[in-house]
């Protein structure tokens, strides 16, 4: 199909986005952290009778929600850049407050201190919950009233709070080491499982297949992500990985059961599984019942030893490979930079033109809605209403709750910071149900005030917010999602050439198979999320998906040709017969 055919509008979903989904895996490690974090410094400002103090401290408390899906040695540097970029929006917003008054220079500010986190949030992959929580605590920050010698003071309290959020954060690395890269492993041994199951079936699901390579290539990215001298547990935990890879290039052959079996280790605290020689897996005699080794590794298909070596050389290849320059993501952004800032910008003056003392929620709203295309951008702008709407009957709800004191308060507060975290990975409307509400009791921490103005400012401010916002996102959309395609598309061509060359050569060594193997699959992943980004622009030309589709299935008939080629597959004619798993056996 030529992208040259004619502009279509695409349908934009209104139910289809309330839609409820499982929850995350990970819910109750961000619920759990706020609420430590937030806790103590909350409940010393109570003590002191400072709870005015709160939302400085608060500031810094938040950082906590960040980093849980990354290893602690990445995990320790991620949050420590959160807390200077948290610090560093809110010293530009208190100074900005200190300095002027005017409520449009104060909008203007908030909207480039939001386009500047969504852009930074974005090249760097810093979320969930990315750039949301920076926003809304500078664009507060800038309507709270102050002076220039009181900065130092509140950036203090926020630093504080900051640096007993990093160590809420790094709090459980003596317990699970290796607790990340554990769960991020048992996640693509699960997708793999799923898609071989369909593929058992008869009838493979190009949907599971995508989500298994996606899932397959964040374990990777999480595994090199957790340092440069890989451990014993690492190692084992990268050979699963390994066989997660080998199940998707040959998934009627893989044994969905075992793989699940390794999940369910793998998420536990005993020893990890080991996996063998994956050309032996079909050959029952080689096994006991358990799954354990009965004998040494066997032959390659090359006729080579296939060594534990051999299988992970591409992994420290790819440990060598210096990250791609922050400033070469930079560039690709700059339609959401403008997106964002221009978006902020307008809903805050017309927030502002409609009499409203707090401009900043109209401003969060657009900054909330920003995704990777218009189709979700508009599924956001519905989530954020529905949420925010409902979140203020809850308001109201507690409001007599939390009048009963300074301590009730913040219970309240803690309660509210639980339940986001605790439901948004359901729906992101359903945790606004109770963001809402948390937003609105933060402003009652330097005093009361009356519930009925709040309520009706903030219905206003999140009707605006997300009109205005989602027109600017209309206006400025990702005209060139087709070339962003098109480069992907060349990508995975150059890709599938260079590893079916190497997989027919002769004397192609295993460093060299395992690296192309792997890039590959980067660029498959890569493709198919391109493609899904653009296939949700609202208004554009229609997209190849044609070559889409055959460019991934001859990408994925390469990867299992090399696979098999560094002797990674059974060979010809055998088949899987299991019905035992491995389980935790050392």
């Amino acid at each position: 199909m030529s992208s040259a055919t004619p502009t279509r509008v695409r349908r934009l979903p209104v139910l289809g986005a309330l839609r409820l989904g499982r929850p995350s895996e990970l819910w109750f490690k961000p619920a759990l952290s706020v609420v430590a974090a937030v806790a103590p410094p909350s409940l010393l400002l109570v003590v002191l009778g400072r709870l005015d103090l709160a939302a400085y401290t608060m500031a810094g408390s938040l950082c906590a929600l960040y980093a849980h899906n990354r290893p602690y040695a990445a995990r320790a540097k991620v949050l420590a850049w959160v807390v200077l970029g948290m610090l560093g929006g809110l010293a530009v917003a208190l100074l900005a407050a200190s300095l002027t008054r005017n409520a449009v220079v104060l909008v203007t500010v908030g909207a480039l201190l939001a386009a500047v986190q969504k852009v930074m949030c974005d090249a760097t992959r810093v979320g969930p919950p990315a750039h949301v929580i920076l926003t809304f605590v500078s664009s507060a920050a800038l309507f709270v009233p102050q002076t220039v010698g009181q900065v130092p003071g509140h950036l203090a309290l926020a630093a504080a709070a900051g640096a007993w959020a990093w160590l809420v954060g790094m709090a459980p690395a003596p317990l699970r080491p290796h607790g990340p890269e554990r769960r991020a492993t048992a996640q693509a041994l699960d997708a793999a499982a799923a898609y071989a199951e369909t593929a058992r079936g008869g009838e493979e699901d190009a949907g599971a297949r995508s989500a298994a390579y996606a899932a397959v290539h964040a374990a990777w990215q999480t595994l090199l992500a957790a340092g440069d001298r890989p451990s014993t547990a690492r190692r084992a935990l990268e050979r699963l990985v390994v066989r997660a890879e080998v199940a998707l290039a040959a998934a009627a052959d893989a044994d969905p059961a075992r793989l699940r079996a390794w999940a369910r280790a793998v998420r536990g605290t005993g020893r990890i599984p080991r996996t063998g020689d994956p050309r032996r897996d079909g050959d029952g005699p080689r096994r006991t019942d358990s799954g354990a080794r009965l004998d040494g590794d066997g032959p390659r298909q090359d006729g080579g030893p296939l060594g534990e070596r051999d299988e992970l050389v591409g992994v420290a290849a790819e440990r060598a490979v210096a990250p791609r320059p922050l400033w070469s993501r930079l560039g690709p952004l700059a339609p959401v930079a403008v997106r964002s800032a221009l978006g902020c910008a307008l809903a805050g003056y017309v927030s502002l033109a409609l009499g409203a003392d707090r401009p900043y929620w109209a401003l969060v709203t657009a900054a909330s809605l920003y995704q990777a295309n218009i189709t979700l951008t508009w599924s956001r702008a519905v989530q954020r209403v529905v949420g925010n709407l409902v979140g203020v009957l809850l308001f109201a709800a507690v409001t007599p709750v939390a009048q009963l004191g300074p301590l009730a308060l913040v219970l309240c507060i803690l309660a509210c910071n639980f339940g986001a975290e605790a439901l948004i990975g359901r729906n992101y409307w359903l945790g606004s149900v109770c963001v809402t509400p948390l937003a609105l009791l933060v402003t009652e921490l330097p005093g009361y005030q009356p519930t009925g103005e709040l309520v009706t400012d903030r219905v206003v401010d999140t009707l605006v917010g997300a009109l205005v916002g989602f027109v600017a996102a209309v206006a400025v959309t990702g005209r060139r999602a087709g070339r962003r395609v098109e480069r992907a598309l060349t990508a995975v061509d150059h890709a599938r050439e260079r590893a079916a060359r190497l997989a027919a050569g002769p004397a192609a060594t295993p460093a060299a198979l395992e690296a192309a193997r792997r890039a590959l699959a980067a660029a498959v992943v890569d493709l198919r999320a391109t493609a899904d980004a653009a296939a949700g622009e609202w208004w554009q030309r229609a997209l190849p998906q044609e070559r889409v589709v055959l460019a991934e299935q001859a990408a994925h008939r390469t990867l299992a040709a090399t696979v098999r080629r560094q002797g990674l597959l059974p060979g010809p004619g055998t088949t899987s017969t299991y019905t035992h798993t491995e389980g935790a056996s050392p």
